[in-house]
């Protein structure tokens, strides 16, 4: 007899972005009871109720259902930056950019009430997940800081705007780090605007 439960929708009929919903919650279960280097692709298939092949079809590695496909993110802060007025501060831009991508992706995991802290605390305290989150940055950067170079004036425009957009990166990462350990109903926007206006320069 399986031990599936035989009430409830498929795994076809809930469709692919409850699916990964299910995934990320079962995982994030396991690996805050037995940390994330202990837990195994398969052990989380199994708890959800599905085939190692199964999973990776929604994630291609354990890490990415912590961390998330960095790509389409970077693209949205991307794009919030380049539409952007020119004349605008770049500073208050890449700020602006950032909050963007919290109000529009606050169902993300990464925003998103406690699983989303729960998501954060582990992504912090796992030393591969930090490597892939670097990986990220570097990703985001290589987006960010051609047309941060554009907006800037005088010499040395590329130096000078990787490291404002390194320094916006780390607000970023400061904010949500900020937002998963605090008790209280701070949200991360209110937070990225502390972090920002702490290193706000006359760029």
């Amino acid at each position: 007899m399986s031990s599936t439960p035989s009430s409830g929708p498929s795994l076809r009929e809930i469709g692919r972005d409850a699916v990964r919903a299910r995934i990320t919650e079962v995982a994030l279960d396991l690996f805050a009871e037995r940390g994330f280097d202990e837990v195994t692709v398969e052990q989380i298939a199994a708890a959800a109720g599905m085939s190692g092949r199964t999973f990776h079809r929604y994630f291609p590695a354990k890490e990415d259902v912590v961390v998330g496909e960095p790509a389409p993110l970077g693209e949205f802060v991307r794009d919030a930056l380049t539409a952007r007025p020119r004349d605008e501060p770049v500073w208050e831009s890449l700020r602006i950019s950032f909050e963007s991508v919290v109000a529009s992706h606050s169902a993300h995991s990464f925003v998103a009430d406690d699983r989303g802290k729960l998501a954060r605390r582990v992504l912090d305290s796992t030393a591969s997940l930090r490597a892939r989150n670097l990986e990220k940055h570097m990703l985001w950067a290589s987006m960010l800081t051609p047309l941060v170079t554009e907006r800037l004036d005088g010499e040395d425009t590329a130096l000078r705007a990787e490291i404002i957009v390194q320094s916006a990166l780390a607000c970023f990462d400061v904010a949500l780090t900020t937002w998963a350990d605090a008790d209280d109903d701070t949200t991360v926007a209110e937070l990225l605007e502390r972090s920002f206006a702490a290193l706000r320069p006359e760029v």
